[in-house]
């Protein structure tokens, strides 16, 4: 109880829920951390080596991420302790017994995250009613297919380069993370005429200052391959990323990627975060002082959840309306927080902060008492 009373503030958490299904080998824990501005939407994650204080920490970041892109919802987690690359049985049982165990908890809409995807959601559907991210059979969207938190950090990137003297076009890209978000945000740029000179994934890392092909990269990964299996450039571990020379510097990876011990290594004018959490307040303090713009997680990268809201709300008319929402949102957000840490002289994530919490507060504010 002492270590996750660590994680109590003002704020919340509203809930925490231990799931333990010892026939399925579940081990679970869902975080509803604030329900303030209404029920709250947060992926499941299922990692080996994930912790409860990631869980925490991310819940944390969706209550902060929905609350600046006006969202009626609150935040909310759920980590498994698991490889999500199990067999797709063991899998399916697995994410049915979370969604059994989860059933007839109120207040929380589930969603993809790391290691869970729309065939995930549609199990879950099965079992309990509150749910987001489904399959386009079942009259969702599929996030990862059309990249809808990757065009956020798309838009993030646009609104962000003019405070860094830079242009799409001339810029160098290196993105930490080729998955679905990963991929996606490399081809968006490259589109852009922007130069990909460096990407990662778990096996390792690829650079080459003349540029990379970002088509070719994903049909590797579409294949099941990695980046280190693309033919030309120089081949490095998956930590070598952090050293490439570039200009927008773009994780989109684990949690905690870069830290105090390994920020010195960063060579560029901007960071994007892609990933939730991907950078500590410590490093990100130090790229501050340095000059280095770093646009925050919660403002970057909302592109999935804004969709996923719509959906759920049953807002989505075509999916052009919803590439509009995401990019006025991110746009206007992202330009609210670099102008507000310019003008008051703080880290851009304690802009963001004061602007999410205050949204926040208010809508505590009207709650006769908080019970959900």
């Amino acid at each position: 109880m002492a270590d996750i009373l660590r994680f109590v503030d003002n704020l919340g958490p509203a809930k925490i829920i231990q799931v333990f299904e010892p026939s399925v080998d579940l081990k679970a824990l869902l975080v509803l951390d604030n329900l303030a501005m209404g029920p709250a939407i947060g992926g499941i994650r299922i990692a080996p080596d994930v912790s409860v204080e990631e869980c925490f920490r991310l819940a944390r970041t969706m209550t902060l991420k929905n609350a600046m892109a006006g969202l009626p919802h609150g935040g909310g987690k759920v980590v498994v302790f698991a490889d999500p690359k199990i067999p797709k049985p063991d899998k399916e049982r697995l994410i049915l017994a979370l969604a059994c165990a989860l059933r007839d908890v109120q207040g929380y809409i589930m969603g993809p995250d790391m290691g869970t995807d729309e065939e995930c959601m549609a199990w879950i559907k099965d079992e309990k009613a509150q749910v987001a991210g489904l399959p386009a059979e079942l009259g969702g969207i599929p996030l990862d297919e059309i990249g809808a938190t990757a065009w956020g950090i798309k838009h993030a990137i646009d609104a962000a380069l003019p405070h860094c003297g830079l242009s799409a076009a001339e810029a160098r890209v290196a993105v930490q993370g080729f998955g679905a978000v990963g991929k996606h945000t490399a081809r968006f740029l490259a589109a852009q005429k922007a130069l990909v000179v460096g990407v990662a994934d778990s096996q390792g890392s690829v650079y080459d200052p003349d540029g990379l092909d970002v088509d070719k990269l994903i049909r590797l990964k579409d294949t099941g391959k990695s980046v280190i299996d693309y033919p030309l450039g120089e081949k490095f571990d998956r930590e070598g990323i952090i050293d490439f020379d570039c200009d927008i510097w773009i994780p989109a990876a684990r949690p905690d990627a870069v830290r105090e011990d390994n920020v010195h290594r960063l060579k560029a004018k901007l960071v994007v975060e892609g990933a939730n959490i991907p950078i500590t307040y410590g490093a990100e303090k130090y790229l501050h002082e340095r000059g280095v713009l770093v646009i925050p997680d919660f403002i970057a990268n909302p592109g999935g959840v804004i969709c996923s809201a719509m959906e759920y709300r049953g807002e989505i008319l075509v999916l052009s309306e919803v590439f509009k929402v995401i990019e006025d949102k991110v746009r206007r957000n992202t330009h609210v927080v670099v102008e507000e840490s310019r003008m008051k002289q703080l880290m851009p994530r304690d802009a963001a902060m004061n602007l999410a919490l205050s949204r926040v507060e208010k809508a505590m504010s009207f709650k006769r008492w908080s019970i959900y």
